[in-house]
């Protein structure tokens, strides 16, 4: 498998409420666990079509209590509310970072059109 974006350093916030990712070329981001919750790679989440994608409500409070690494090529993190089934490739992670204003954007879009709530 080749892959584009080689994670260097992850970090997780004292307050567990951040992941902080570097990336071989110096690329930096801030992801916050709500934001990593809702867009989890998860089949819970994502379904097994963009059809199925879930829109999930309620995550604004959500915190990452661990992080464990899959291989040389991706997290799981686990949060608090249970939910542990996300394998997050460094692609991905990359993914979210990169994209970031944009895919919040479309949730919090999701969530009012559904009258759902980030807590």
């Amino acid at each position: 498998m080749t892959n584009d974006h080689w994670l260097t350093e992850i970090r997780l916030s004292p307050d567990k409420s951040i992941i902080s990712i570097t990336f071989e070329d110096g690329t930096y981001f801030d992801l916050p666990a709500e934001y990593l919750r809702v867009e989890s790679p998860s089949a819970e989440v994502q379904g097994h079509s963009p059809a199925e994608k879930q829109t999930v409500a309620g995550k604004g409070n959500v915190k990452i209590m661990a992080i464990e690494t899959v291989g040389n090529y991706a997290i799981r993190p686990k949060f608090d509310d249970g939910h542990d089934t996300g394998i997050f490739t460094w692609r991905y992670l990359f993914e979210l970072g990169d994209q970031y204003a944009l895919k919040w954007s479309d949730y919090l879009n999701r969530l009012h059109l559904l009258g759902q709530h980030r807590n």
